[in-house]
């Protein structure tokens, strides 16, 4: 069934609807008509007094957000890097600090042209292993991941932006299904302890790509000893804001080059490079 609406008085209709729910009603009823008309802020803004046609769609959109699932996954778009990228159910929606750890991977890579073979432990829905190959032509990109749901996002991903023949998706555990020399490995791999109390919204996102174990660092660790092992010259890891001294801690004992700490948005830390 399609409606005919002004499009001011379906902004106010949709706001009045999220708002008893939603903290940023206002704004995230223009998101899901901008989405929905499929036209930018510029039209929304310059034709408050045109009439458009809906269906129900947008209102099944409307309860979806009502009962706190994300946005990224109801209109299955997220944006990142200043790109926009495909999401849905399966894949951890990506955050906007992780766009820190791609800089960070950039910072360590002194020729961006060289041949280097890049592991991501943990690829979600692509995002990572996407952006840095876009940034190292010559590169040769392994991304890994345990659940076969988010393999599903990544390719989808991965063919979007034509990668295929750049990044090769593994499904498996850690570093398990790779046997190849690594230069770089890079993860955002969960870390939040099991007994940790989230948001309603997180219950939509998959919970192994957020619980790390009952202290929350386990996979870390794990990772940690991966690269000290087989000598990874480099390894640029997510982690939580609370975590900097356990790693620290972790690693006192053991032998390696460099270790550095970066922060987020917020000046919270968020994670580190070790050179080995």
């Amino acid at each position: 069934m399609r409606n005919r609406y002004i499009v001011k008085e379906l902004l106010a209709t949709l706001s009045e609807q999220l708002s008893p729910f939603i903290p940023r009603a206002p704004r995230e009823a223009q998101l899901f008509v901008m989405h929905f008309l499929d036209v930018d802020e510029l039209w929304l803004l310059t034709n408050q007094n045109t009439e458009v046609e809906v269906d129900n769609q947008l209102f099944e959109w409307i309860q979806r957000r009502i009962n706190q699932e994300p946005f990224e996954y109801i209109v299955q778009k997220v944006s990142f890097y200043s790109q926009e990228f495909h999401i849905e159910e399966g894949a951890l929606i990506p955050r906007p600090e992780t766009e820190l750890l791609i800089d960070e991977v950039l910072l360590h890579v002194s020729d961006k042209n060289e041949v280097k073979t890049f592991v991501e432990v943990g690829v979600g829905s692509g995002i990572i292993s996407i952006v840095l190959a876009q940034h190292l032509p010559n590169a040769k990109f392994i991304a890994v991941d345990i659940s076969e749901d988010a393999l599903v996002v990544a390719r989808k991903n991965i063919e979007k932006f034509g990668m295929q023949e750049r990044i090769e998706l593994r499904h498996g555990s850690l570093l398990e299904p790779v046997s190849e020399k690594i230069d770089y490995l890079v993860s955002n791999p969960p870390y939040i302890a099991n007994d940790a109390t989230l948001e309603k919204n997180l219950s939509f996102e998959p919970q192994n790509a957020l619980f790390g174990g009952d202290i929350g660092d386990e996979i870390i660790q794990k990772l940690l000893d991966e690269v000290l092992k087989q000598k990874i010259k480099f390894f640029s890891c997510e982690m939580g804001y609370d975590q900097k001294d356990k790693i620290r801690n972790y690693l006192k004992d053991k032998e390696y080059k460099e270790l550095r700490f970066y922060k987020d948005y917020s000046d919270f830390d968020r994670g580190f490079t070790i050179k080995v």
